[in-house]
């Protein structure tokens, strides 16, 4: 089945985090990717305790927007092989879980290639691997797919009083 998790407040990866740790507490077999993350947001070394398989994006050291057109390019190339690594996965029936975190993020900005990764997302569904997507603005094309969505909308948050990201709970 298909999860997504979106909208623009905070707890989508979280909401990811506590799905992968309960799935791996009942002994399913998980792999965690991130996109456009580098590996080291707090949560990767526990679920690493956990047995969850990890993979994340090394080149990815800066936002986006701040990034020029070399590193886009390497780091569209970055997902691509995070997308051909976690298919192999799929196919060949080695996990039961695939959390794809920041996924909407790099498939809205096109920063993979979409129909390898739409084809994931099928394969994913067809070999009985729950799949997890997150990320702002989730497109109707991947919502039509999805036998979850749960949308994140902030209330309130520290950030607009000037709070920046704090290590542990923002990341």
């Amino acid at each position: 089945m298909l999860h997504i998790y979106t909208g623009n407040g905070k707890g989508k990866t979280t909401a990811a985090v506590g799905l992968a740790v309960r799935a791996a507490g009942a002994g399913m077999r998980v792999c965690f990717v991130q996109f456009l993350k580098n590996g080291t947001s707090s949560e990767i070394a526990m679920l690493e305790k956990l047995g969850v398989t990890i993979m994340y994006t090394e080149g990815c050291q800066k936002f986006t927007f701040q990034m020029n057109e070399e590193e886009l390019d390497d780091l569209t190339e970055e997902h691509k092989s995070l997308i051909r690594e976690a298919g192999r996965l799929v196919i060949s029936d080695k996990i039961d879980m695939l959390v794809l975190d920041e996924f909407i993020a790099a498939y809205n900005k096109e920063l993979l290639d979409q129909i390898i990764a739409e084809r994931l997302i099928s394969d994913a569904m067809s070999h009985n691997c729950e799949i997890v997507l997150t990320g702002r603005n989730a497109p109707e094309k991947l919502c039509s797919l999805a036998d979850y969505i749960t949308v994140m909308q902030p209330e309130k948050h520290p950030y607009n009083k000037g709070i920046g990201a704090r290590k542990g709970i923002e990341y």
